[in-house]
């Protein structure tokens, strides 16, 4: 039983865990022992890996943090010649099994290495790019560009985020251009993978029969593959194409019905298409069992609005940033107790602080540089799980894609209830982006991400966009995978190519059986790779295996999933 102290805390107790990782000094007789001929200028320790929810776990694992692309290439030699592999962490800000699978042991032959410790080079190569190490966090990144006047069109909302997870799983954020708005130099409405220029990566090198370091250029074949890589590689070092910074105003609104922003496309009111059209940018934030969801509009405004407030700082929602009260303790009585009939309760809770808190923290419409309003998650918010994928169609088929989910959504939900069962009790999270143009870059001759969920298909010129879909729910909640696998079978039969193609979102929860995650063979084997074409995928897979014969950048998910 989760006592009244636990009830409040057990969420931020698990986001510390996965946000420090848990670090023991190496003995150096052990070390010597179990690890011969390690890199001697190289610090090893043990650590605990915990992702972002703490559903997956290892306990006790060797860990290094290299202080330099040259240290991490002769880790990975050293990994190559002893049979361990190397996985490349961050923050662990992530729910799928790219970097750890479920059930590593502690003696598994898996080395960590570390790559917000030292690999976090900043500098501005020109004035429209960044040079950048792939440890960096976003939130650095971002305080940089601002400090030169310089900034990117969308972000994911976690400053926390290391700037090589991000572009290994094609991180974004929210944006496709407003009706009449031009993209700007430097910028792209599609994922950060689409701004690199060049980069950095260890690879396998045949002549000196070895792992080296080598920069690709964003023309050169191989480097398609390494721009959205799934931890089959390891980046070291980034050049991103940015551009002049804006400043945004975002509304916070929670009085439209969602049977009015998720309509069907053609019926008066106030659509999220509507809005799409006037500013380009959205985010909603619909809790389960609730009728109004939190629905956020940015839009470019260089000069304040008379009704903003002006925020200097990132995170302006302190109240999703720390659990309220009433969200914490109603949480605890659903985990520790087991009532997840509690579920509607919990819903209209987290409604009700979210409306209350814009009030009472003047965080409703807010404006300055566009880092203080892209970014707003801090790791002590609600630990949750969630799946995740991209509808990929033409920019006039949004609202029916989201008409058409959202009611399949609700009554989904509301048949499970009626049954005396609550899967979901957390919220929707609805997005919107442009797809990976390879011309953003402003380079002749620049490739696509081939594994970027928002790589266009050539075949269908007129699919420019992304509506990217998430549903939430606490870990452990009964009936939770039934329902998302009902959820992703819809998703692939509904949006199965005719007027829209769904993909999956690599880091989130996707390829449902009725029991568990990333554990549907035909998902895994069939649709996913068939979602970015046989050639495509073909082309993706072969390159990361002739990059990497050994197989040392991998796992046993990966080893499923990329063949």
């Amino acid at each position: 039983m989760i006592d009244d102290f636990s009830r409040r805390n057990f969420l931020r107790t698990a986001a510390a865990l996965a946000a420090v990782p848990t670090l023991l000094p190496a003995d150096p007789a052990v070390a010597a022992q179990e690890l011969p001929d390690f890199p001697h200028d190289v610090a090893l320790h043990r650590s605990a890996y915990r992702n972002w929810v703490g559903e997956i776990t290892a306990d006790g694992l060797w860990a290094c943090a290299p202080t330099g692309p040259d240290q991490v290439a002769a880790v990975v030699n050293w990994a190559w010649r002893h049979g361990r592999r190397v996985r490349a962490r961050g923050a662990s800000h992530g729910w799928s099994p790219l970097t750890i699978t479920p059930g590593t042991a502690s003696d598994a032959p898996v080395l960590l290495v570390d790559t917000a410790s030292h690999l976090t080079g900043l500098s501005l190569e020109s004035p429209s790019s960044v040079r950048a190490g792939t440890g960096i966090t976003l939130e650095s990144l971002l305080t940089f560009l601002e400090e030169h006047g310089l900034g990117v069109t969308a972000a994911p909302a976690p400053g926390n985020l290391t700037l090589g997870g991000a572009l290994a799983i094609d991180a974004h954020g929210t944006a496709v251009p407003a009706q009449g708005e031009q993209r700007l130099p430097g910028h792209t409405y599609g994922s950060l993978s689409n701004l690199v220029l060049s980069l950095t990566a260890v690879v396998w090198d045949e002549a000196g029969g070895a792992y080296a370091l080598r920069t690709y250029d964003r023309a050169e074949a191989d480097c398609a593959a390494l721009l959205t890589h799934l931890g089959r590689s390891l980046v070291t070092e980034v050049v991103l194409r940015v551009g002049a910074n804006t400043n945004l105003r975002c509304v916070s609104r929670t009085d439209i019905p969602a049977r009015e922003l998720f309509a069907a496309p053609g019926t008066a009111g106030r659509s999220l298409e509507s809005f799409l059209d006037r500013t380009g940018r959205v985010e909603a934030i619909w809790f389960a069992f609730t009728e109004h969801p939190w629905l956020k509009v940015w839009s470019v405004s260089p000069t304040r609005p008379p009704a903003s407030r002006h925020v200097t700082a990132p995170y302006n929602y302190p109240f999703s940033d720390s659990v309220p009260t009433p969200v914490a303790d109603l949480v605890g009585r659903i985990v520790s107790d087991g009532a997840w009939y509690l579920a509607p309760v919990l819903g209209n809770a987290q409604y009700d602080a979210a409306a209350l808190g814009l009030v009472t923290t003047l965080s409703a419409d807010i404006w300055g540089p566009s880092k203080n309003t892209l970014l707003y998650l801090r790791p002590t918010t609600l630990r949750i799980a969630t799946n995740g994928y991209a509808v990929v169609t033409g920019r006039d088929q949004v609202q029916r894609a989201v008409a058409e989910f959202t009611a399949f959504y609700r009554e989904r939900l509301a048949a499970y209830a009626g049954r005396g069962r609550f899967p979901v009790n957390g919220s929707v999270e609805i997005r919107v982006t442009g797809l990976d143009d390879p011309a953003d870059a402003g380079i002749d001759g620049a490739r696509a991400p081939l594994l970027s969920a928002l790589r266009p298909r050539g075949e269908r010129p007129e699919w420019d966009t992304a509506l990217w879909l998430n549903i939430l729910t606490l870990p452990g909640t009964p009936y939770a995978e039934a329902f998302l696998s009902q959820i992703e079978r819809f998703l692939l039969r509904t949006f199965d190519g005719e007027y829209a193609m769904t993909r999956v979102e690599w880091s989130k929860g996707w390829a449902y059986t009725k029991d568990a995650a990333w554990s549907d063979g035909e998902v895994l084997g069939a649709v996913v790779p068939g979602a970015f074409g046989e050639d495509v995928w073909g082309e993706a897979s072969g390159t990361l295996d002739r990059l990497d014969p050994h197989g040392v950048f991998g796992n046993a998910f990966l080893d499923r999933l990329i063949r």
